[in-house]
């Protein structure tokens, strides 16, 4: 895979650290890689955004390039109009990846928000920009309540549009996992229509980039170049039987 888009079910659900993980082991396995970002939202200029934080944790030797920066944290269109700047549309994301794909082994593009987020007042879509470039999505997803029904709707959006699904990743899986979250990891893989790819432990962000690099394939499975296990995973997560 050259190209690969990061989404999620909503917003700050873990797709930089997640970015940053993938980007971490390709890296490690000798890979040059690239991070798209088309639109950041809620940071004023000169303050780092996502790609920054990409590099602080993955490391130095990463491309990163964004397309847009809009002041406000809102939804991409909204927040280019409020601005009175240029909007972002999905053919000059498509556009922007194909040409990083050409200098690099691996380009992750991170989107803003969900997957159904709007880029433009046209209604597109980093699905949209997915579509073209023929790239897979990984679907960074909640690990508690609540998210086998945004699971399901951002994988049966993909599959409506004809987008392939590289599989759900947790993006931030608790220290201290509830009930729901144990039992998701049996329901999300079917709520998604594929297996888990990774769990990503909650605070991995706040590490340093060493030790976020000497970890980063321990949370991701075989097809995104870690060691991650999702079998091994879920059984030693999995819930308590119910006792009556």
């Amino acid at each position: 895979m050259t190209v690969i888009v990061v989404s999620g079910t909503g917003t700050e659900i873990g797709k930089t650290v997640t970015t940053a993980a993938v980007a971490a082991v390709a890296r490690a396995a000798g890979r040059s890689v690239a991070v798209l970002k088309p639109a950041q939202t809620g940071v004023a200029p000169g303050e780092p955004g996502d790609a920054q934080e990409v590099t602080r944790l993955a490391g130095d030797g990463i491309t990163t390039l964004e397309l847009a920066r809009y002041p406000e944290p809102l939804a991409p269109d909204v927040a280019a109009r409020r601005a009175s700047l240029a909007q972002i549309h999905p053919q000059d994301v498509a556009d922007a990846a194909a040409k990083l794909a050409t200098e690099h082994d691996l380009v992750l593009v991170e989107g803003a928000g969900g997957l159904l987020v709007r880029l433009d007042d046209e209604g597109g879509t980093l699905a949209d920009a997915a579509r073209l470039l023929a790239a897979p999505v990984l679907m960074v997803v909640s690990a508690g309540l609540g998210s086998l029904n945004t699971t399901a709707l951002t994988a049966e959006a993909l599959r409506a549009r004809g987008v392939r699904q590289l599989g759900p990743l947790v993006g931030s899986w608790p220290a201290v996992p509830d009930l729901a979250s144990r039992c998701n990891l049996a329901d999300l893989p079917k709520d998604a229509g594929t297996p888990l790819v990774g769990a990503i432990p909650e605070g991995a962000g706040s590490f340093d980039g060493p030790d976020f690099r000497a970890a980063a394939g321990s949370w991701l499975a075989p097809e995104l170049g870690g060691t991650w296990d999702a079998a091994s995973f879920a059984s030693r997560e999995a819930p308590a039987p119910l006792t009556r």
